[in-house]
């Protein structure tokens, strides 16, 4: 489904009593589906049209769009967003980078500037607003999770820290600290074989290491969600963790492992020697597909949409991602900004942490790699 989302936002004095409104049209514009407006205090018009941005994007995104117009008279924020200017004002970053970690969620969004005119609809929702903030009143009941996120981002609850956040760096706002947990053990990986989109079950030697991780994850505490890939090696590793933390598990699609296509169940060198040329290339290009499978840039793609969501959706908080090599090596990657090539270089253990920050501002940083002190085996 496609919509149109107008957002506004003002803020009188600048700063001074702020306030947004957002509404979503049905894709032939006569249709209002939702429509949202709330006081924010005292705020920039800056700041206020950017918090319109994202309650606009999660109303449309509630509403179950795939596609969403987005229209506003915001130059600033419509040029940002669509990459066309650069965000220089450090109070920015952080909700441009939950505007963006947002938008990614949907198939696509395209940005358009409007005049203040054909706006009207949304500008008069953020006047309410703005009505309120000036009277002191509480702000009108928001629908969107958006202005939770936010508020997250900026004030993090102690309990979702479990260490400091690396302030050396330069980065700000608080991150998005995701602990990567590979599954335990199956019969394919303890025979070395490659083993993707098929679902072996945990060995007992497997169920062990899931145990182990979970008693060691229970105990440094700090944990608000537990996400992991669909396949049972992963999930069984996950609800073991969840049932330590009393947490539910929630399933992401794109986390799970690569697709080795026709080398699902090869070893290394049985795959070499089956498509010598075609497994010489791969290991060099993370373009490369195996025969009727997945290559490493896919699994990149469908892993940073899953990263993108993790950090709209969960704001500054711990999360649990239990998941498979190739996606752990591909946030690793990410938050360390590297070239392809650090994935045939890093080397992950079955039921092994990783930890890697995202920062609202964009800045990431990896705290972790490959700790399994905590395995008894």
């Amino acid at each position: 489904m496609k919509v149109i989302m107008e957002a506004d936002g003002g803020s009188r004095g600048n700063p001074g009593p702020a306030g947004f409104g957002c509404v979503v049209w049905a894709d032939d514009h006569a249709t209002v589906l939702a429509e949202h407006c709330q006081a924010i205090g005292i705020a920039t018009n800056n700041v206020a049209e950017y918090r319109g941005l994202i309650a606009g994007l999660e109303e449309a995104r509630r509403l179950g769009a795939d596609a969403v117009d987005v229209r506003m008279d915001s130059k600033l924020v419509v040029e940002q967003m669509s990459g066309r200017w650069k965000v220089k004002h450090p109070g920015m970053a952080e909700l441009h980078q939950q505007a963006r970690a947002l938008a990614s969620t949907f198939d696509a969004v395209t940005f358009g500037w409007i005049p203040r005119e054909r706006n009207k609809h949304a500008d008069r929702l953020a006047n309410e607003a703005m009505d309120a903030a000036a009277a002191g009143g509480a702000p009108v009941p928001a629908a969107a999770d958006a202005v939770t996120e936010v508020r997250l981002a900026a004030d993090p609850p102690p309990s979702a820290v479990a260490v400091p956040p690396a302030t050396w760096t330069g980065n700000r706002g608080g991150p998005t600290r995701l602990l990567l947990l590979r599954h335990g053990q199956t019969d394919l990986s303890r025979h070395r074989r490659y083993s993707g989109r098929g679902n072996p079950e945990l060995t007992e030697i497997g169920r062990g290491q899931a145990a182990d991780a979970a008693r060691y994850l229970s105990s440094r505490g700090g944990i608000s969600a537990v996400i992991s890939s669909p396949l049972e090696r992963a999930y069984d590793t996950a609800a073991a963790a969840a049932g330590a933390l009393g947490l539910p598990v929630a399933v992401d699609d794109d986390l799970i492992e690569t697709d080795f296509g026709d080398w699902e169940g090869l070893t290394f060198t049985e795959a070499a020697q089956r498509d010598p040329d075609l497994h010489g290339r791969w290991l060099r290009d993370t373009g490369i597909r195996p025969p009727a499978g997945e290559s490493f840039d896919e699994v990149a793609h469908r892993v940073r949409r899953a990263r993108d969501r993790l950090i709209a959706d969960h704001g500054a908080t711990t999360v649990l991602v239990v998941s498979h090599v190739t996606p752990i090596k591909s946030l690793l990657r990410m938050a360390l900004d590297a070239g392809p090539s650090v994935l045939y270089r890093m080397h992950l253990d079955l039921a092994s942490l990783s930890i890697a920050e995202f920062y609202p501002d964009a800045g990431a940083s990896v705290r972790l790699v490959n700790e399994t002190s905590y395995l008894r085996g």
